[in-house]
């Protein structure tokens, strides 16, 4: 996770949090029921290779979604194990587990980049995650480069060298690993139709979790595809019950606060959006920063949302 120091300008990154122990059990039966818990067990792939292939080293890059940093605006935010957070690692683990096709969807904002993160965090060391950065109205060639770029293949010369790019990344997807696809409402038909057709391939081994606000729409017009997708997850909004209890974990700037001031501001402003909830703690931790003993009330909660623009 990556966000920026409002007083330093920097980039820091955010502790990983210690796993949430109901969370990480439920993932782990997850991975049990589907016989991945140790190297070389797993559901049959029609003519997969016969042995799992080494996972690659740290330092190749290519092990974690490191690169896919969540902006969090604030310093000492942290990433919360919610229960939406924790039925996305438990799609996602099913989908990696069973080495199929996985749809995260949802509503900009209300956090499916980071819970997906997280899911891809608790798989086992052992699991390579590669992560493809989808540009905006991409080509088949730009889309060939990020596929390529992701699996820490030789993007400049292989792009433009289409048999040759999609024989190389066939042979990378033969791994068992998982592909994290963010921005997919971004791809056109025939661009998931190219998709489909590397994971048709004989010997595919690898997951692949495709993550978009209307990606459910966008493949809905890939019908091939969309008959490949064996899980589908929709991303709800925040608990409004649990928000207050949510945002106290998140920042520290809410500890203590009144169930009634959040409630305003989530039913005014947020609504249950997690990116809105994120820029409005911003604005409450800057503001509480102004002097000393600045008491987090409902008067400077409406201070926060009002830099956020006009209430929609």
């Amino acid at each position: 996770m990556v966000l920026r120091d409002l007083r330093a300008g920097r980039v820091l990154e955010v502790a990983r949090p210690s796993r949430n122990r109901v969370e990480a059990s439920r993932y782990e039966r997850v991975l049990a029921d589907l016989k991945l818990q140790r190297a070389g067990e797993g559901l049959p792939v029609v003519d997969a290779v016969s042995e799992v292939p080494a996972v690659a080293e740290p330092d190749e890059g290519n092990t974690g979604p490191s690169r896919g940093g969540v902006r969090l605006f604030v310093p000492g935010a942290r990433v919360v194990s919610t229960a939406g957070v924790a039925a996305v690692v438990e799609a996602a683990g099913h989908t990696v587990a069973a080495r199929g096709i996985g749809c995260v969807f949802g509503e900009p904002g209300v956090g499916k980049t980071v819970a997906v993160q997280q899911s891809l965090h608790l798989l086992p060391d052992r699991v390579p995650v590669w992560r493809a950065v989808v540009g905006v109205k991409p080509g088949l060639p730009q889309m060939r480069a990020s596929l390529l770029d992701a699996l820490g293949l030789a993007a400049g010369s292989l792009s433009h060298r289409a048999q040759s790019a999609d024989r190389a990344l066939g042979e990378a997807l033969r791994r068992p690993g998982v592909l994290f696809l963010d921005g997919v409402q971004r791809l056109s038909p025939p661009l998931l139709d190219y998709l489909r057709l590397l994971w048709d391939e004989p010997g595919t081994a690898a997951a692949l979790l495709l993550c978009g606000a209307g990606a459910e729409r966008v493949i809905a017009r890939a019908p091939a595809l969309r008959s490949r997708v064996l899980t589908w997850h929709q991303v709800p909004g925040l608990d409004q019950e649990r928000l207050a209890e949510t945002l106290a974990m998140f920042h520290d700037v809410w500890e203590g606060i009144e169930p009634a001031d959040v409630g305003w501001a989530d039913a005014t402003v947020a609504r249950g959006n997690f990116r809105t909830w994120a820029k409005i703690t911003s604005h409450v931790y800057a503001l509480s920063k102004r002097g000393r003993d600045v008491r987090v009330d409902r008067a400077l909660i409406e201070q926060a949302c009002a830099r956020l623009g006009p209430y929609p």
